[in-house]
C-alpha cells in the first residue's frame, strides 16, 4: 500500500456571506496573537471592534459581490497542488484549513482523521513567518490536535521568503504587468512592494515577517537585474493606534502620485486575492493616487495557481520542511525568541 501523506493549507478565510462579516471578524479580533491581553478583556474588545467595523467591512466586502474569494481561491490552489503531487510515489490529499471562517480547523482535522494518513504535513499559505499569521494557525493546530488525542508524525513548514519558485512566480507576474506599461514620455517607474503592516512591538518582540518581507523583495529585485530600478517596500491595512511599521503604502503613493511616476503595486505578501488586494489596493489606494496626480496606476496580481507558485508548494511538501525551519538566517538576531522555535519546544 502506498504511503498516505495528508497536507493542510493553512489560510486566513473571509465572510462567504455579509451576515458573516461580524462573526468573522470577531474571530479575527479574539486572537490572542492578534491583540495580545486577557481572555476577558480581549473577549471584550473584539465584540466591541467586531460591532463597530461591521458596517463599513460589509461595505467592502460589497464590492466584492458580497463575500471574500479567498474559499475559492484556496480550493483552486489545493487542486492543482494535489494535481501535482498525483505523480508521486506517496498517496497525497490536500485539505484546507481556515484561521477565522469556515472550514476551520477543527472540521479540518476531523476530515484528515477520517482519512487516516500516516504522516501530515503542515503548510500555511503565508510565505513570510508571522506570529500573527502562521504562528496563530499552528498554535490553533496544535491545540485542536491535543483535543482530539491525535498523534501522528507532522511536519511544519514555516515559510518560504527566497524559495526559488515563489520568487519566479513573482518575476513572471511582474513582468506581464510591466509589459502592460505604455510610457510615451518615458516617466520613471516607482515599484511599490505592499505588505501587509504589523504594530511595530510585534516585530520587537522577535517576529520575523518584518524581515523576511525584506528578504522576498531583495530576491525579486537582484532577479530583475535592472540596476535603475527604483522600489519601495511599504506596509498597508493599518487598523488602531498603536505604531506600526512603515512606511505606509498610501503615503508612499502619495509620494509617487505627486511625482508623476507611474505605480505599480505588488502584493508582495498576499497568495491570495482578497480585500486588501482588491478593495484596498484596487479601489481605495488607486483613487487616492488620482487624487495626487497619479494617472498610471498597475497593481501586480496575487500568485493564485501561477504554475511556478505551485511548483514551490510542491516542492516545500516534497521536501517536507528540512530547509524550512527559522534560524539566524531567516530569523535574524532575535530567533532564540521567535515564536516558532518556542512552538517547536527548541531553546
Amino acid at each position: 500500500m502506498k504511503k498516505k501523506i495528508g497536507v493542510v493549507l493553512f489560510n486566513l478565510g473571509g465572510p462567504d456571506q455579509l451576515s458573516s462579516v461580524k462573526p468573522f471578524l470577531f474571530n479575527l479580533f479574539n486572537d490572542p496573537a492578534i491583540i495580545n491581553a486577557p481572555y476577558l478583556i480581549r473577549y471584550f474588545l473584539a465584540k466591541l471592534i467586531s460591532s463597530k467595523r461591521e458596517k463599513i467591512a460589509q461595505a467592502i466586502y460589497s464590492n466584492m459581490g458580497g463575500k471574500s474569494p479567498i474559499l475559492e481561491e484556496t480550493i483552486n490552489q489545493a487542486y492543482r497542488l494535489e494535481k501535482k503531487l498525483k505523480n508521486e510515489k506517496e498517496d497525497y490529499k490536500v485539505f484546507i484549513s481556515m484561521r477565522y471562517w469556515n472550514p476551520f480547523i477543527s472540521a479540518t482535522l476531523k476530515n484528515i482523521i477520517n482519512w487516516n494518513p500516516n504522516e501530515i504535513v503542515l503548510l500555511p499559505l503565508y510565505p513570510q513567518f508571522s506570529t500573527t499569521t502562521s504562528g496563530s494557525s499552528l498554535m490553533a493546530w496544535k491545540k485542536e490536535v491535543r483535543k482530539n488525542k491525535y498523534n501522528i508524525p507532522t511536519k511544519i513548514i514555516c515559510c518560504y521568503p527566497k524559495n526559488k519558485n515563489f520568487i519566479l512566480a513573482h518575476l513572471v507576474e511582474i513582468k506581464k504587468t510591466l509589459n502592460k506599461i505604455k510610457n510615451k514620455n518615458n516617466k520613471k517607474i516607482k515599484l511599490l512592494f505592499s505588505a501587509h503592516g504589523l504594530p511595530e512591538r510585534v516585530i520587537k518582540r522577535g517576529d520575523p515577517y518584518q524581515m523576511q518581507v525584506e528578504h522576498t523583495v531583495e530576491e525579486i529585485v537582484y532577479n530583475m537585474g535592472k540596476s535603475k530600478l527604483s522600489y519601495t517596500i511599504c506596509y498597508q491595512s493599518k487598523v488602531g493606534p498603536l505604531k506600526w511599521i512603515g512606511p505606509s503604502t498610501k503615503n508612499e503613493i502619495i509620494k509617487a502620485s505627486r511625482n508623476k511616476q507611474i505605480i505599480v503595486l505588488i502584493p508582495i505578501a498576499f497568495v491570495s486575492e482578497h480585500s486588501e488586494t482588491l478593495v484596498e489596493l484596487d479601489i481605495e489606494y488607486k483613487e487616492i493616487a488620482k487624487l495626487h496626480g497619479g494617472n498610471q496606476y498597475y497593481r501586480v496580481p496575487a500568485l493564485g495557481i501561477n504554475k511556478d507558485f505551485i511548483n514551490a508548494l510542491y516542492s516545500l511538501v516534497i521536501e517536507k520542511s528540512d530547509n524550512s525551519i527559522l534560524n539566524k538566517k531567516t530569523c535574524g538576531k532575535n530567533y532564540k525568541k521567535c515564536f516558532y522555535n518556542k512552538f517547536l519546544g527548541n531553546k
